[in-house]
């Protein structure tokens, strides 16, 4: 089951590249972002894609989701900072759960609650893991391989629905618009020497390093992979740190990750 991936696509995912999704003219399209313009490629991200040799100002282009995951899944439980606060021993698992996938947003869409809930809607800047060849049972270094790339996550939980008994997980995560990923997709990068860093109306609020993270991405993707088959595309956020806080009407939020960019949605509801 651990074959590993095809030597284009390996290649690919070793380069320093910035993939991103998006809209011109009314098309959709992909490419590699460099500077303010967009080498348009096409094909598939994950299985060999090519430049087709134009250019696009990205002042011109609609920012979409860098990826459509069939799945969308996330952690809890997975900081070792809150976890110490908390008194709680660091699980012997990792705790996921499900987002829906019409809950991913784009990068600069605005973020809603759904007229069913009224109650509390707070922020989670998270490390995603992008998924890039089929994964099932695999090994920690196995898992390595088939990771593509990295994005920003801001994981939006209706906090009510998880304070409640029981907890609603799968409700309070999968609100439409609760998934707002991106801005790119980044490959090439070490996970192990990145940071997570989430500003509030340009206050900091967060800003923790991935090794705060009891579960590292080629181990969540391991251990994953054991219980369900991974798909390329698929994401996996890795779980947020302390910092976590409530949103109100008119808030922007930034969820900065080097290497990878600005994740940029204004909660307006």
């Amino acid at each position: 089951m651990g074959l590993h991936p095809p030597a284009r696509w390996s290649m690919l995912a070793r380069i320093m590249t910035s993939w991103m999704r998006f809209e011109h003219a009314g098309r959709p399209g992909f490419g590699v972002l460099q500077g303010e313009h967009v080498h348009v490629h096409r094909g598939e991200l994950f299985a060999g894609p090519e430049p087709t040799g134009e250019q696009l100002p990205l002042a011109e282009l609609k920012w979409a989701p860098p990826c459509a995951p069939s799945k969308f899944l996330g952690l809890a439980y997975n900081s070792r900072t809150v976890l110490a606060k908390q008194g709680t021993p660091l699980p012997a698992s990792p705790f996921y759960f499900i987002k829906a996938p019409s809950s991913q947003l784009a990068p600069g869409a605005e973020l809603r609650a759904p007229r069913s809930y009224s109650g509390r809607v707070v922020f989670e800047g998270e490390l995603g893991i992008v998924i890039g060849r089929r994964a099932l049972d695999l090994d920690p270094e196995q898992a390595a391989h088939a990771i593509f790339g990295y994005t920003c996550v801001n994981d939006v939980t209706a906090l009510d629905l998880i304070s409640a008994e029981p907890a609603h997980w799968t409700r309070a995560k999968s609100f439409d618009g609760f998934g707002p990923f991106g801005p790119v997709i980044a490959t090439g990068l070490d996970a192990a020497l990145l940071s997570v860093r989430t500003l509030v109306n340009g206050r900091e609020r967060q800003n923790y390093p991935i090794s705060d993270l009891v579960f590292s991405p080629a181990e969540i993707v391991s251990q994953l992979s054991r219980d369900l088959t991974l798909e390329p595309g698929d994401l996996i956020a890795c779980g947020t740190s302390l910092g976590v806080g409530v949103l109100k009407p008119g808030t922007t939020v930034e969820v900065e990750i080097p290497g990878i960019g600005v994740l940029r949605n204004v909660f307006v509801s």
